[in-house]
């Protein structure tokens, strides 16, 4: 057996080892408040994670750039509840604007 087969097995048993895992998790432990709450706080710091680095990182470099503009223009339209549409909308044509200047 190639070293690729046998990396692919032991992340095959890994995975199965990890969901069984998982699944063997008391119901008590997943109805704790604590772990309520992270799990409902996970999925917000993901994206806020995605979007920080999609915006401000290029490559192994950190830019400012017309993203930021995109960005900072998104923020304030989703604060005065603009619908999500025009919101892309406008913060594209704002980094567009800002790279062609």
């Amino acid at each position: 057996m190639t070293a690729l087969w046998a990396g692919i097995v032991i992340m095959a048993v890994g995975c199965f080892a990890l969901k069984y895992i998982g699944l063997s998790v008391p119901e008590q432990v997943l109805d704790h408040p604590a772990t309520v709450r992270a799990a409902d706080l996970i999925p917000v710091a993901l994206l806020g994670a995605l979007v920080a680095v999609q915006v401000f990182a290029d490559g192994s470099s950190i830019r400012l750039d017309a993203r930021l503009v995109g960005l900072a223009v998104a923020a304030v339209l989703l604060t005065l509840r603009v619908p999500f549409l025009p919101m892309v909308v406008a913060a594209a044509m704002a980094a567009a604007l800002v790279r062609l200047i």
